[in-house]
């Protein structure tokens, strides 16, 4: 499939934008770990296809799902620097007399021992622990027969023995990822604003080590829009809130879907997250109203259910719309200058979290810094933030300065 492209928004010409475009920076997978990935995906196959029997001629397809997909992967809940990574492994003829479990078991046994990496089998996947931090889980997959292509079952097996409730699961994380891809064009402006941003920490990081060899940045792996900025944001959201409840919490392809559903290329980041978080209040209410629990089916084969497993009940899902509507009051109060500049630090970090902030903020104060030392009034080169002579600030990605906003650079600090 041929991807459309439209111009787009650079989310780095807004303020509020540009912190938010900032922090979703923080907390992706460098396309250098992106490139790692794929090599070990591909090794992973080949490794099973090599060593072990079964396998051999068994592997029809090894592909990503999720996250990986569709270009919005970020660390884990609870982490800034560890990486979950989806990969669906579709097998043969060989495993379609198998139960769920024998075909887990089968993957695990596979894999142990691969190069001396910790290999555990799940409930649906089997997970390789890289030490780098980065995690590898595999599920395995048998394809319908005779329809949309990948359209296929995955295994429930809890383990350690078969019970009545081991079971095959519809899935179609193939036709997903297609059909996210064509909601959601590229936005020129977007993915040349992150493609720089990379390649400008590629560079520190070459400049930091007088021993390193200049190595191009890979651009494989570089968020193309703003409604999968917006996604990378509302899973650290909720990744941040979740992380001292107990319980499942509201899965990634969920959020990915109402992205999609919700997406209307050429907006603004603030206005695709926005515009998402509402779109999923707006679901959760009225499955609450019809005392519902939420159901999300996948749009391109309806027995795929994204939320099987979340909610359990209809106070999981009114919880998380109370989330969502205090995460679209904050950034509404942000847009409309009503917080004041320490508030707003403050407040971003309670949502997004301190490390990442932290990071996203002192990145820009240096930039700005830079520019200010240099004598520039305006955008900086990067397209990052409004440096002012006297104080400054953009109200949208066209307006012309404003002068005397609260909002502006002072020290070392985002105001």
């Amino acid at each position: 499939m041929t991807r459309r492209i439209v111009d787009g928004i650079d989310p780095f010409l807004n303020r509020v934008d540009a912190i938010l475009a900032e922090i979703a920076f923080s907390i992706q997978l460098p396309p250098s770990l992106h490139g790692k990935a794929v090599e070990r995906y591909e090794a992973v196959r080949n490794h099973l296809e090599a060593t072990t029997s079964i396998f051999q001629d068994q592997i029809e397809h090894f592909y990503p799902q999720g996250s990986m997909a569709i270009d919005a992967t970020i660390s884990t809940r609870g982490t800034d620097d560890e990486y979950d990574l989806d990969i669906v492994a579709q097998l043969g003829e060989r495993f379609r007399s198998m139960q769920p479990l024998e075909i887990l078991t089968e993957l695990e046994k596979g894999l142990i021992g691969y190069r001396g990496l910790t290999v555990v089998r799940q409930t649906r996947c089997v997970t390789i622990y890289y030490a780098d931090k980065m995690h590898l889980d595999i599920t395995p997959s048998l394809r319908d027969e005779g329809t949309l292509e990948r359209q296929s079952v995955i295994m429930h097996a809890k383990g350690p023995k078969a019970s009545r409730d081991d079971r095959e699961v519809p899935m179609n994380a193939y036709g997903f990822g297609e059909w996210y891809s064509e909601r959601t064009p590229m936005e020129l402006k977007v993915f040349e604003a992150f493609k720089r941003r990379w390649e400008d920490s590629q560079q520190c990081s070459i400049r930091a080590d007088a021993d390193a060899d200049e190595v191009p940045v890979q651009a494989d792996f570089i968020v193309k829009s703003n409604t999968t900025l917006a996604v990378q944001l509302l899973k650290r959201y909720r990744n941040i809130r979740y992380a001292n409840r107990t319980g499942r919490m509201p899965p990634s392809i969920m959020l990915s879907y109402f992205a999609g559903a919700a997406a209307r290329p050429g907006s603004s980041l603030t206005e695709a997250l926005v515009r998402v978080a509402n779109w999923i209040i707006g679901e959760i209410d009225e499955a609450t109203i019809r005392n519902e629990t939420l159901r999300v089916e996948n749009p391109v084969y309806a027995d795929d259910v994204f939320t099987d497993r979340w909610p359990e009940n209809i106070e999981q899902q009114k919880q998380f719309a109370g989330d969502l509507r205090d995460l679209v009051r904050g950034i509404e109060r942000a847009l409309s200058g009503e917080i004041l500049p320490t508030a707003l630090q403050d407040w971003l970090r309670e949502v997004f979290g301190d490390r990442v902030v932290t990071k996203a903020v002192d990145r820009m104060a240096m930039e700005t810094r830079l520019a200010t030392d240099q004598g520039r009034q305006g955008y900086t080169r990067r397209g990052s933030i409004l440096v002012p002579a006297a104080p400054a600030v953009v109200t949208s990605a066209h307006a012309s300065p404003v002068q005397g906003s609260r909002h502006t650079y002072f020290g070392d600090r985002f105001k």
